[in-house]
Formats: C-alpha cells, structure tokens, sequence
C-alpha cells in the first residue's frame, strides 16, 4: 500500500493500472485490489476505468498535520543540538509587526553571555540580524515604509540609522541568505542568522547564535543553516 501510494505521487497526473504495476513490482491483480481498498477510504480517486490518482482524503489529513505542526517544536531539538556543539546561545525568533520577538533559546551558563534576551523580549527589526531577515523578505517599498515609521533608531555606534545604509545591508542578505548583527542592538554582542521556512516558501521565523563579539566565530554560519534547514523540512519545506 505505502509502495502505490509513493507511485501515485511520483505523478502529478493520473496513473494506468499498468504502470503501477510496472512500477511497484506487483501483480496487476494485487494492485488493482489494494487500489480498490485505497479509492473506498478516499485515499486515492479513480478518475476514469483504469486510471488512479492520489485521493482528497491525503489533502485532508495533511492539512491537519500541518496545521498541528508547531515552529517552536520543530525547532527545539535541533536548536539544543547546535548549542551543544557550538556552547553558544541559540535563539528562535518571529516577526511581530515592526519587531522580532525571541520565542525559544537554548543557552547555559557556560555560553558567557552576560545580556542574554528574556524569551518574549522584542528588538527592533533593522537592530537584529533576524529582523534584517524579515526586512530583506520585504519589497523596497515596505521596506521604505518600516523606515518612516520607526525613524531607524539606533541602539548603539554601530547601528544602521540610514535607509541607504540598511539597503545596501539587506541586498546582501539576500544574495547570502544570511544576516549579521555586528553589536547594533548591543555593544559587546554579535549575532548572526538563517530563515526558517513552511512549506508555502514563506520565512516564518529566524535561527540565530548569539555570541561575545571576540568569541563569534564565522564558520559556524554553515551549521546555523544547515540547522535551520532541517527544521524547515519539518515544516514541509522543500529547498
């Protein structure tokens, strides 16, 4: 049954008898029974005498999967994986309007952090290199408009203020698909971040390490994004 059903979706249209034979080395006969049992619990449609296809019933209990699926769950684990190897913060972060807000860490003393942000705490988008991942997701127009709206405060020296500055950032976040906050929300802290992706291809959150500014080490952007590749596919994605 698992082997028919992986034919069917190796096709976006329509099927032969035959050819599910041929490719799931079964009798005819026994696929044609299995089929049958298949298209009685609306698992797979037989659109005319002969032909199957995959059946409504999987659209169904795949919106349910997807709809339980939980960002902050898929996440945990891989997240606790990588601060085991790096001993470094590892924090989960959304967009909520014009701030990112921090809805999972996994972080110990050990890290040496001295300002570690609360889970529930916000940060303006263009001050953190999740939030600069949001805003390259953004159109220039909107991002022109989260410009005007919040003035571009800075936090420290090294914020961005300028809107041509903060362009010039954002062009390069999206031809690396990755974002760098070099101690513009804290002086002493550097950050650097990967998008988390669902299925639609939509960014839904942001992974990032925090780190001591002589402590980050660069080389770990490759596993920060390989990491938040894996939850991605959690969430349906397909690179």
């Amino acid at each position: 049954m698992f082997t028919l059903i992986d034919v069917l979706a190796s096709r976006e249209e329509a099927i032969s008898l035959k050819e599910i034979s041929e490719k799931s080395g079964l009798h005819p006969s026994t696929a044609h029974r299995i089929l049958n049992d298949l298209a009685t619990g609306r698992f797979v449609d037989r659109s005319q005498p002969g032909s199957y296809r995959l059946g409504m019933r999987l659209l169904e209990l795949g919106n349910l999967v997807k709809g339980r699926l939980n960002v902050r769950d898929a996440a945990l684990g891989p997240m606790r994986e990588l601060h085991q190897h790096i001993q470094q913060p590892v924090n989960l972060s959304m967009r909520q309007g014009d701030e990112i807000i921090y809805v999972e860490r996994a972080y110990s003393e050990r890290s040496g952090m001295q300002v570690v942000r609360a889970i529930g705490g916000r940060a303006p988008l263009h001050l953190t290199s999740v939030g600069k991942l949001f805003l390259a997701a953004d159109d220039p127009l909107r991002t022109r408009a989260y410009a005007a709206r919040t003035g571009l405060q800075g936090n420290t020296k090294n914020s961005i203020t300028s809107l041509e500055v903060l362009e010039r950032e954002l062009s390069r976040v999206r031809q690396y698909g990755q974002a760098n906050d070099n101690e513009e929300l804290e002086i002493g802290v550097r950050c650097i971040a990967a998008g988390i992706y669902d299925d639609q291809d939509k960014l839904v959150a942001g992974l990032s390490i925090s780190a001591p500014s002589s402590r980050l080490d660069d080389a770990w952007m490759s596993k920060l994004k390989q990491t938040a590749k894996e939850i991605s596919v959690t969430l349906g994605h397909k690179p």
